[in-house]
């Protein structure tokens, strides 16, 4: 189960109006927790079971159905698309960790509705044990933070939409 099944996932689990949901496969187990609008943002627990490539390669095969469902029924997506289009999206120059605060005790870089200005830091990405500032190449205003906390991020992956007037 890749990355992106998971996020499709967890926009499914959003609009279903569920509260939790637990998902476990062989390789994978998953935790979905929403609460009302006034909670905040949804909380998602993904924990990865090492084991060896044979049972990994069948899991992805099985989980890519629901997923595939999930992005189907969907059917204002294709007017969600339009209306973002008019916002930039700062995409992940690397693949690791997406962090949005500098360490726990500290407050995020940004939030939604936060100004940015070229070359304002807006998260770390932690690969390798190595924490990389990820700097705003446009200034603008967030938008939307499209990425959980703490969660692994591919490369070119879109971490943030920023409307830039």
């Amino acid at each position: 189960m890749d990355i992106k099944e998971i996020q499709s996932l967890i926009r499914f689990v959003a609009k279903s109006g569920a509260s939790e949901v637990k998902l476990e496969m062989e390789d994978i187990k998953i935790t979905i927790k929403t609460g009302s609008s006034d909670a905040g943002p949804e909380t998602t627990f993904v924990q990865q079971i090492p084991m060896a490539q044979a049972p990994m390669q069948q899991a992805p095969v099985q989980a890519a159905q629901p997923a595939a469902e999930a992005a189907s029924s969907g059917a204002g997506s294709d007017a969600k698309k339009e209306d973002d289009s008019k916002y930039i999206t700062i995409k992940s120059p690397i693949i690791g960790t997406f962090y949005r605060k500098p360490s726990p005790d500290k407050d995020a870089f940004v939030e939604v509705g936060s100004s940015i200005g070229k070359g304002d830091v807006l998260c770390v990405i932690e690969a390798m044990k190595l924490f990389n500032d990820i700097e705003s190449e446009v200034s603008g205003k967030i938008v939307k933070i499209l990425v959980d906390d703490s969660s692994p991020v591919e490369f070119d992956q879109p971490l943030f939409l920023v409307d830039p007037s």
